[in-house]
């Protein structure tokens, strides 16, 4: 009988070059799902990314710290226990100017790729 569900004990671990932490716990790199990603990431204090304009939908759930958006012109910070959505299409750059981490989770719809993310680096 096959089982209805999958439990994830070994996330894919994104290799990155500015210290963030990034599991992907279901997606493309994971289990080859294309639909979502769930990743669970930890910024250090003083990350940032360059803006982007994703071509998916973006969930974010701050677990510690607080996060920094800037989405369309608009700044917005995040703390522990609050979330947020971003529709797909949106110009937006996270980042962490605090002085602690900050620990999230990722939610992509379709799942996150880079060639789906257009970073204005």
């Amino acid at each position: 009988m096959n089982k209805k569900y999958s439990i994830q004990k070994l996330p894919f671990v994104v290799p990155t070059t500015d210290g963030k932490i990034i599991k992907e716990h279901f997606g493309l790199a994971t289990d080859g799902n294309s639909n979502i990603s769930i990743a669970h990431m930890t910024a250090p204090a003083g990350w940032s990314e360059p803006f982007q304009t994703p071509e998916f939908e973006e969930y974010t759930f701050i677990i510690k710290g607080k996060k920094q958006f800037i989405i369309e012109g608009e700044t917005l910070v995040l703390e522990a226990g609050q979330s947020i959505k971003i529709e797909k299409n949106t110009r937006v750059q996270y980042s962490n100017p605090f002085t602690e981490p900050c620990e999230y989770i990722a939610i992509c719809t379709p799942a996150f790729s880079m060639d789906l993310v257009n970073r204005e680096d």
